[in-house]
């Protein structure tokens, strides 16, 4: 019995629907922005999530700033056998549930230090991924298990060098774990299909630096600048396999986290409406091959060519002041997938989506408020090939996020 190490290496194709912004990045820092379509995150100061978008803007604030927020992501994604190889039945390869629900939390603090110097904290994260097939689903070598998990802290401080011109700078430590699981599926073998073929966990920690630039173009206009580097990481853990008769051993994947930069404008029209917009770039090109290492000699190894390309999104979004307490919010984005359409995977295939997003503010008191969120997204349909099965699949989702703030 014979298993390629192109099957491992087809195991960790780390491109997912759960997380619903580009490949597996993650979108939801806040509540604040979901009613936005997160357009102005580099420009508009609502609360102390400006930590993670752009730290510059916590010279804005005169008071200490408090907000916790969760995002709930609730998948709809599918797929549907097209063909399959000589024995398969096709419709073998339908699943309409690949993605489970999540829960998206994150929190931040801010606190002027002086006149000009600000400082925040932050814990979030910016890529994460779950998409789970049942262990005797028939194509089990390109789908079983595959998750990443990352929570990202930063410590950061803002200057105020002018009354309009502000600039900020993050430390960011990042904690990633990664699970993935593959099973032997429908085979002419005498095995049984959730025969476990690939079983890979592994964790690390890396590191980050953001940088801010804020500027208050007059008392109704402000444009903001956030760059984020790059974050090695190196997934070190555990590899087994029942199918090849190896217990438990060393095994390692190494990945790069891409780079992101976003550029913002926020506009107050009148004294209800805003008008805010972003362009967000994401370095997805240095994601180019899966590199690993399984056991102690280099045969064990493996490499797996993933071919990105850097990816934009785009954002349009309004607010309206309805009431002294009540703030609406909508907005619309366009998200870029960076996948090409020879490497996509039902672990999951990524695509083009849109976002529909509407939410508000509600002022309780002078110190604390709260946000409420929703994002309906919606994924092209795609048709792609993979080791011989065929599949048609759609990623829909919904997003509902809460968040609540406190000045002090």
């Amino acid at each position: 019995m014979k298993f390629s190490k192109t099957l491992i290496a087809a195991s960790l194709a780390f491109v997912s629907a759960d997380s619903f912004a580009a490949a597996f990045q993650l979108s939801e820092q806040n509540a604040s922005g979901l009613g936005r379509a997160y357009a102005g995150e580099a420009s508009i100061a609502d609360d102390a999530s400006v930590v993670a978008r752009n730290p510059a803007l916590m010279t804005l604030f005169k008071d200490k700033q408090l907000s916790v927020a969760a995002i709930g992501v609730i998948p709809d994604v599918s797929l549907e056998g097209e063909s399959a190889p000589a024995g398969i039945d096709e419709s073998s390869l339908d699943d309409d549930s690949i993605a489970p629900s999540a829960v998206v939390p994150a929190a931040y603090f801010t606190m002027p230090y002086s006149d000009k110097i600000s400082l925040g904290f932050g814990a979030f994260s910016n890529f994460g991924l779950s998409t789970d097939f049942d262990d005797d689903y028939a194509a089990g070598q390109i789908a079983g298990k595959t998750e990443i998990f990352t929570v990202n802290l930063n410590a950061s401080v803002a200057y105020k060098v002018t009354e309009k011109f502000s600039y900020g700078i993050g430390l960011n430590v990042v904690y990633a774990e990664a699970e993935i699981v593959r099973h032997l599926g429908e085979t002419p073998l005498p095995y049984p299909a959730q025969t476990e073929v690939v079983n890979l966990e592994g964790d690390d920690t890396g590191y980050a630096l953001n940088v801010g630039l804020m500027y208050q173009l007059d008392e109704n206009s402000r444009f903001g600048f956030n760059y984020r580097t790059e974050t090695d990481i190196t997934f070190e853990g555990t590899y087994s396999s029942t199918a090849r008769g190896i217990a438990e051993r060393s095994g390692s994947v190494d990945i790069t986290l891409p780079a992101m930069a976003e550029f913002s404008g926020s506009h107050q029209l009148d004294e209800k409406l805003g008008l805010h917009y972003s362009v967000a770039w994401t370095g997805w090109s240095s994601f180019d091959k899966l590199e690993a290492e399984v056991g102690l000699t280099p045969e064990q190894g493996f490499e797996k060519t993933e071919d990105f390309s850097d990816s934009f999104r785009y954002s349009v979004g309004t607010d309206y002041q309805y009431s002294e307490d009540l703030l609406l919010r909508a907005g619309v984005a366009f998200d870029q997938s960076p996948v090409s359409q020879n490497h996509l995977s039902i672990s999951i295939p990524d695509t083009d989506r849109f976002w529909f997003s509407f939410g508000g503010n509600y002022a309780i008191d002078q110190q604390s408020n709260v946000d409420l969120g929703v994002s309906i997204i919606r994924g092209k349909t795609q048709n792609f090939e993979e080791d011989g099965f065929e599949f048609e699949s759609e990623g829909n989702a919904v997003l509902i996020g809460a968040q609540y703030n406190y000045k002090f």
